[in-house]
């Protein structure tokens, strides 16, 4: 069964995707066709959004789930007045927060993510910097400025969970990769022993890893499923041996990889907002 979602938004489109993905993934065994339809801010765009829904309908299709996150009440009322199910995520959340504030909201287009603190702004610019300098163990001179140090095997899922912790939480996230060399006497490589305490591992099933690595090199030593086992297998022996917290990232998404290293060590997000 398979139905159309559509996220139309004023703006990037981020919150409606984020809300809507949410809420159909709630819906196991429905498949779904995703049209995102940013930045609707004249009486015209909103017109050719609900013409563009309405021709879903049109063509003989079930009825679209359209989430909104659209501010002015003129374009809201003429999306409602499309053929699919408008879900007004504003609206739900905007009149109750007006009711109980005893005001009215400003009706800001963009203010979701526009840049309203500079220096969170800075913040983050500035962590994901040290994201890409301190990647893969290419660098390792500035250890000293790193929150965390996640380490694990190649096509782990280090390079993105360190990303998202730079964008979302403004964290200095570096990572190293262990190898092969690593696990022969189930040593830490010297340049991770002085900052021990701020690493924290991730691990990956076996298999998984094999199937990840094979999209790259096929048929390769680097992708076979002995290789992967023998390296998971050491990982895990260092963590245990040297005391190093680590996660199981095996059928986590990066955001929750990230929620769960920032719940498990205890570190605080730098950015506000």
């Amino acid at each position: 069964m398979k139905r159309t979602a559509f996220f139309v938004s004023d703006g990037t489109g981020i919150t409606a995707e984020t809300l809507g993905h949410s809420m159909i993934s709630q819906f196991a065994g429905m498949e779904w066709a995703q049209v995102t339809l940013p930045y609707v801010q004249t009486n015209e765009q909103t017109h050719e959004a609900v013409a563009q829904i309405n021709r879903i309908v049109d063509a003989g299709h079930d009825k679209p789930i359209v989430f909104s996150t659209l501010v002015d009440e003129e374009h809201r009322t003429i999306l409602n007045g499309c053929k699919g199910l408008v879900l007004d995520l504003f609206a739900v959340f905007l009149a109750p927060l007006e009711a109980e504030l005893g005001m009215r909201s400003s009706h800001t287009v963009g203010q979701s993510h526009a840049i309203k603190d500079h220096e969170a702004y800075r913040i983050r610019i500035n962590a994901v910097h040290y994201a890409l300098d301190n990647d893969d163990g290419a660098r390792t001179r500035h250890y000293d400025q790193a929150d965390i140090i996640l380490t694990g095997v190649s096509r782990s899922g280090k390079t993105p969970t360190c990303l998202y912790l730079a964008l979302q939480f403004g964290l200095n996230a570096a990572n190293y990769p262990l190898t092969e060399d690593d696990f022969d006497d189930l040593r830490l490589p010297k340049s991770l022993q002085p900052y021990k305490d701020k690493i924290f591992g991730l691990t990956i099933n076996a298999d998984r890893l094999s199937a990840i690595r094979s999209e790259r090199k096929a048929g390769s030593k680097y992708a076979s499923a002995r290789q992967c086992d023998l390296e998971v297998r050491g990982l895990e022996a260092i963590y245990n041996k040297h005391n190093i917290p680590y996660l199981d990232a095996t059928e986590l998404s990066v955001e929750e990889i990230a929620t769960r290293i920032m719940a498990s060590t205890g570190l605080q997000r730098k950015l506000q907002g």
